[in-house]
């Protein structure tokens, strides 16, 4: 992010009913128009995390982010740029059912389009571009994804300044940042499963994801350091349940061991593999990457792979 641009976040809510796919618009009250929900990021937060809480805010609907769908850039009236990211996002029944959406001082109404009746009543060319791209993905087939999200945990404590064995090596003050950081664009994401190598930092790391989900972590030492520099982990048996279960999870690990998950995601859903699986895997302490998969059929491959770092 650069100090001077303004960075926004949204979505293309979506929802099939009668077979048939519908496009949320939101008419906003102070400027007439229609547009996508999207606002702007709160001092803290991550774009994920934005995206989601805004689309809450302005339609009521609670979403799970899907696959990130482009990028918009408009100057504004201060000659400040405006940088907004898009996610798409199903509206499920469930959530449509939950909101307590009535009009506002912001929000004048909520309106459900068809795609191109929603490319024509948008009002700004940017918003068109957006739900064009998002058109081109469901032409390819990509509608319904789920995430599986590989974590490596936050800074921990330096080895040189720790005398206990390297599996208990506690996160540093600023990994337990990190570590509260990351919960809120881990839940955008719909998280609702938990895996972790039993070292403390890995555990901690996904620590304040746990409270915040009310769901236990669940220990694998399939994933570890030590059965990784033994010979003896196994990220074939984990990935393989999560591709099989279709549900949202996270699985937070080691670097050397961040690799072999990217790897065996693409074997498992006959996605070949490439330098991409290199980039997604390198990650920082408390960084995560985002492999979306089709929940109709995650055997036709890796639709995206998105990677998210937290500022601190």
């Amino acid at each position: 992010m650069t100090d001077t641009a303004i960075y926004a976040a949204g979505g293309v809510v979506w929802r099939v009913i009668e077979d048939k796919l519908k496009i949320l618009l939101i008419s906003r009250t102070q400027y007439r128009d229609l547009t996508l929900p999207k606002g702007k990021v709160d001092p803290g937060e991550m774009l994920a995390e934005t995206a989601a809480r805004e689309i809450h805010e302005e339609t009521g609907i609670r979403v799970s982010l899907g696959v990130h769908v482009g990028i918009s850039r408009y100057n504004m009236p201060n000659k400040r740029q405006k940088i907004v990211h898009y996610w798409s996002a199903e509206a499920t029944d469930a959530a449509i059912r939950a909101s307590a959406f009535v009009p506002n001082k912001e929000i004048a109404a909520l309106e459900w389009l068809s795609p191109a009746k929603a490319l024509k009543r948008l009002s700004y060319p940017v918003d068109v571009e957006i739900l064009e791209a998002f058109l081109k993905l469901v032409d390819e087939g990509i509608l319904s994804t789920f995430p599986l999200i590989v974590l490596r945990h936050a800074k921990a404590v330096d080895r040189e300044d720790w005398d206990g064995a390297d599996a208990a090596r506690p996160l540093s003050t600023r990994g337990k940042r990190q570590a509260g950081v990351i919960v809120g664009p881990l839940q955008a994401f719909g998280v609702r499963r938990i895996y972790s190598s039993p070292a403390a930092r890995c555990v901690r790391t996904v620590k304040p994801l746990s409270a915040a989900l009310g769901r236990k972590v669940e220990i694998t030492p399939l994933i570890s350091q030590d059965a990784w520099e033994e010979g003896e982990s196994d990220a074939r048996t984990l990935v393989g349940q999560r591709v099989r279960a279709r549900k949202a999870s996270v699985v937070c690990s080691h670097g050397p061991v961040l690799p072999d998950l990217l790897s065996e995601m693409a074997l498992a859903t006959g996605t070949l593999r490439g330098s991409y699986l290199g980039s997604a895997s390198a990650l920082e302490p408390g960084a995560f990457s985002v492999v979306h998969l089709s929940a109709t059929n995650p055997g036709s491959g890796i639709v995206a792979i998105e990677t998210h770092a937290p500022k601190v």
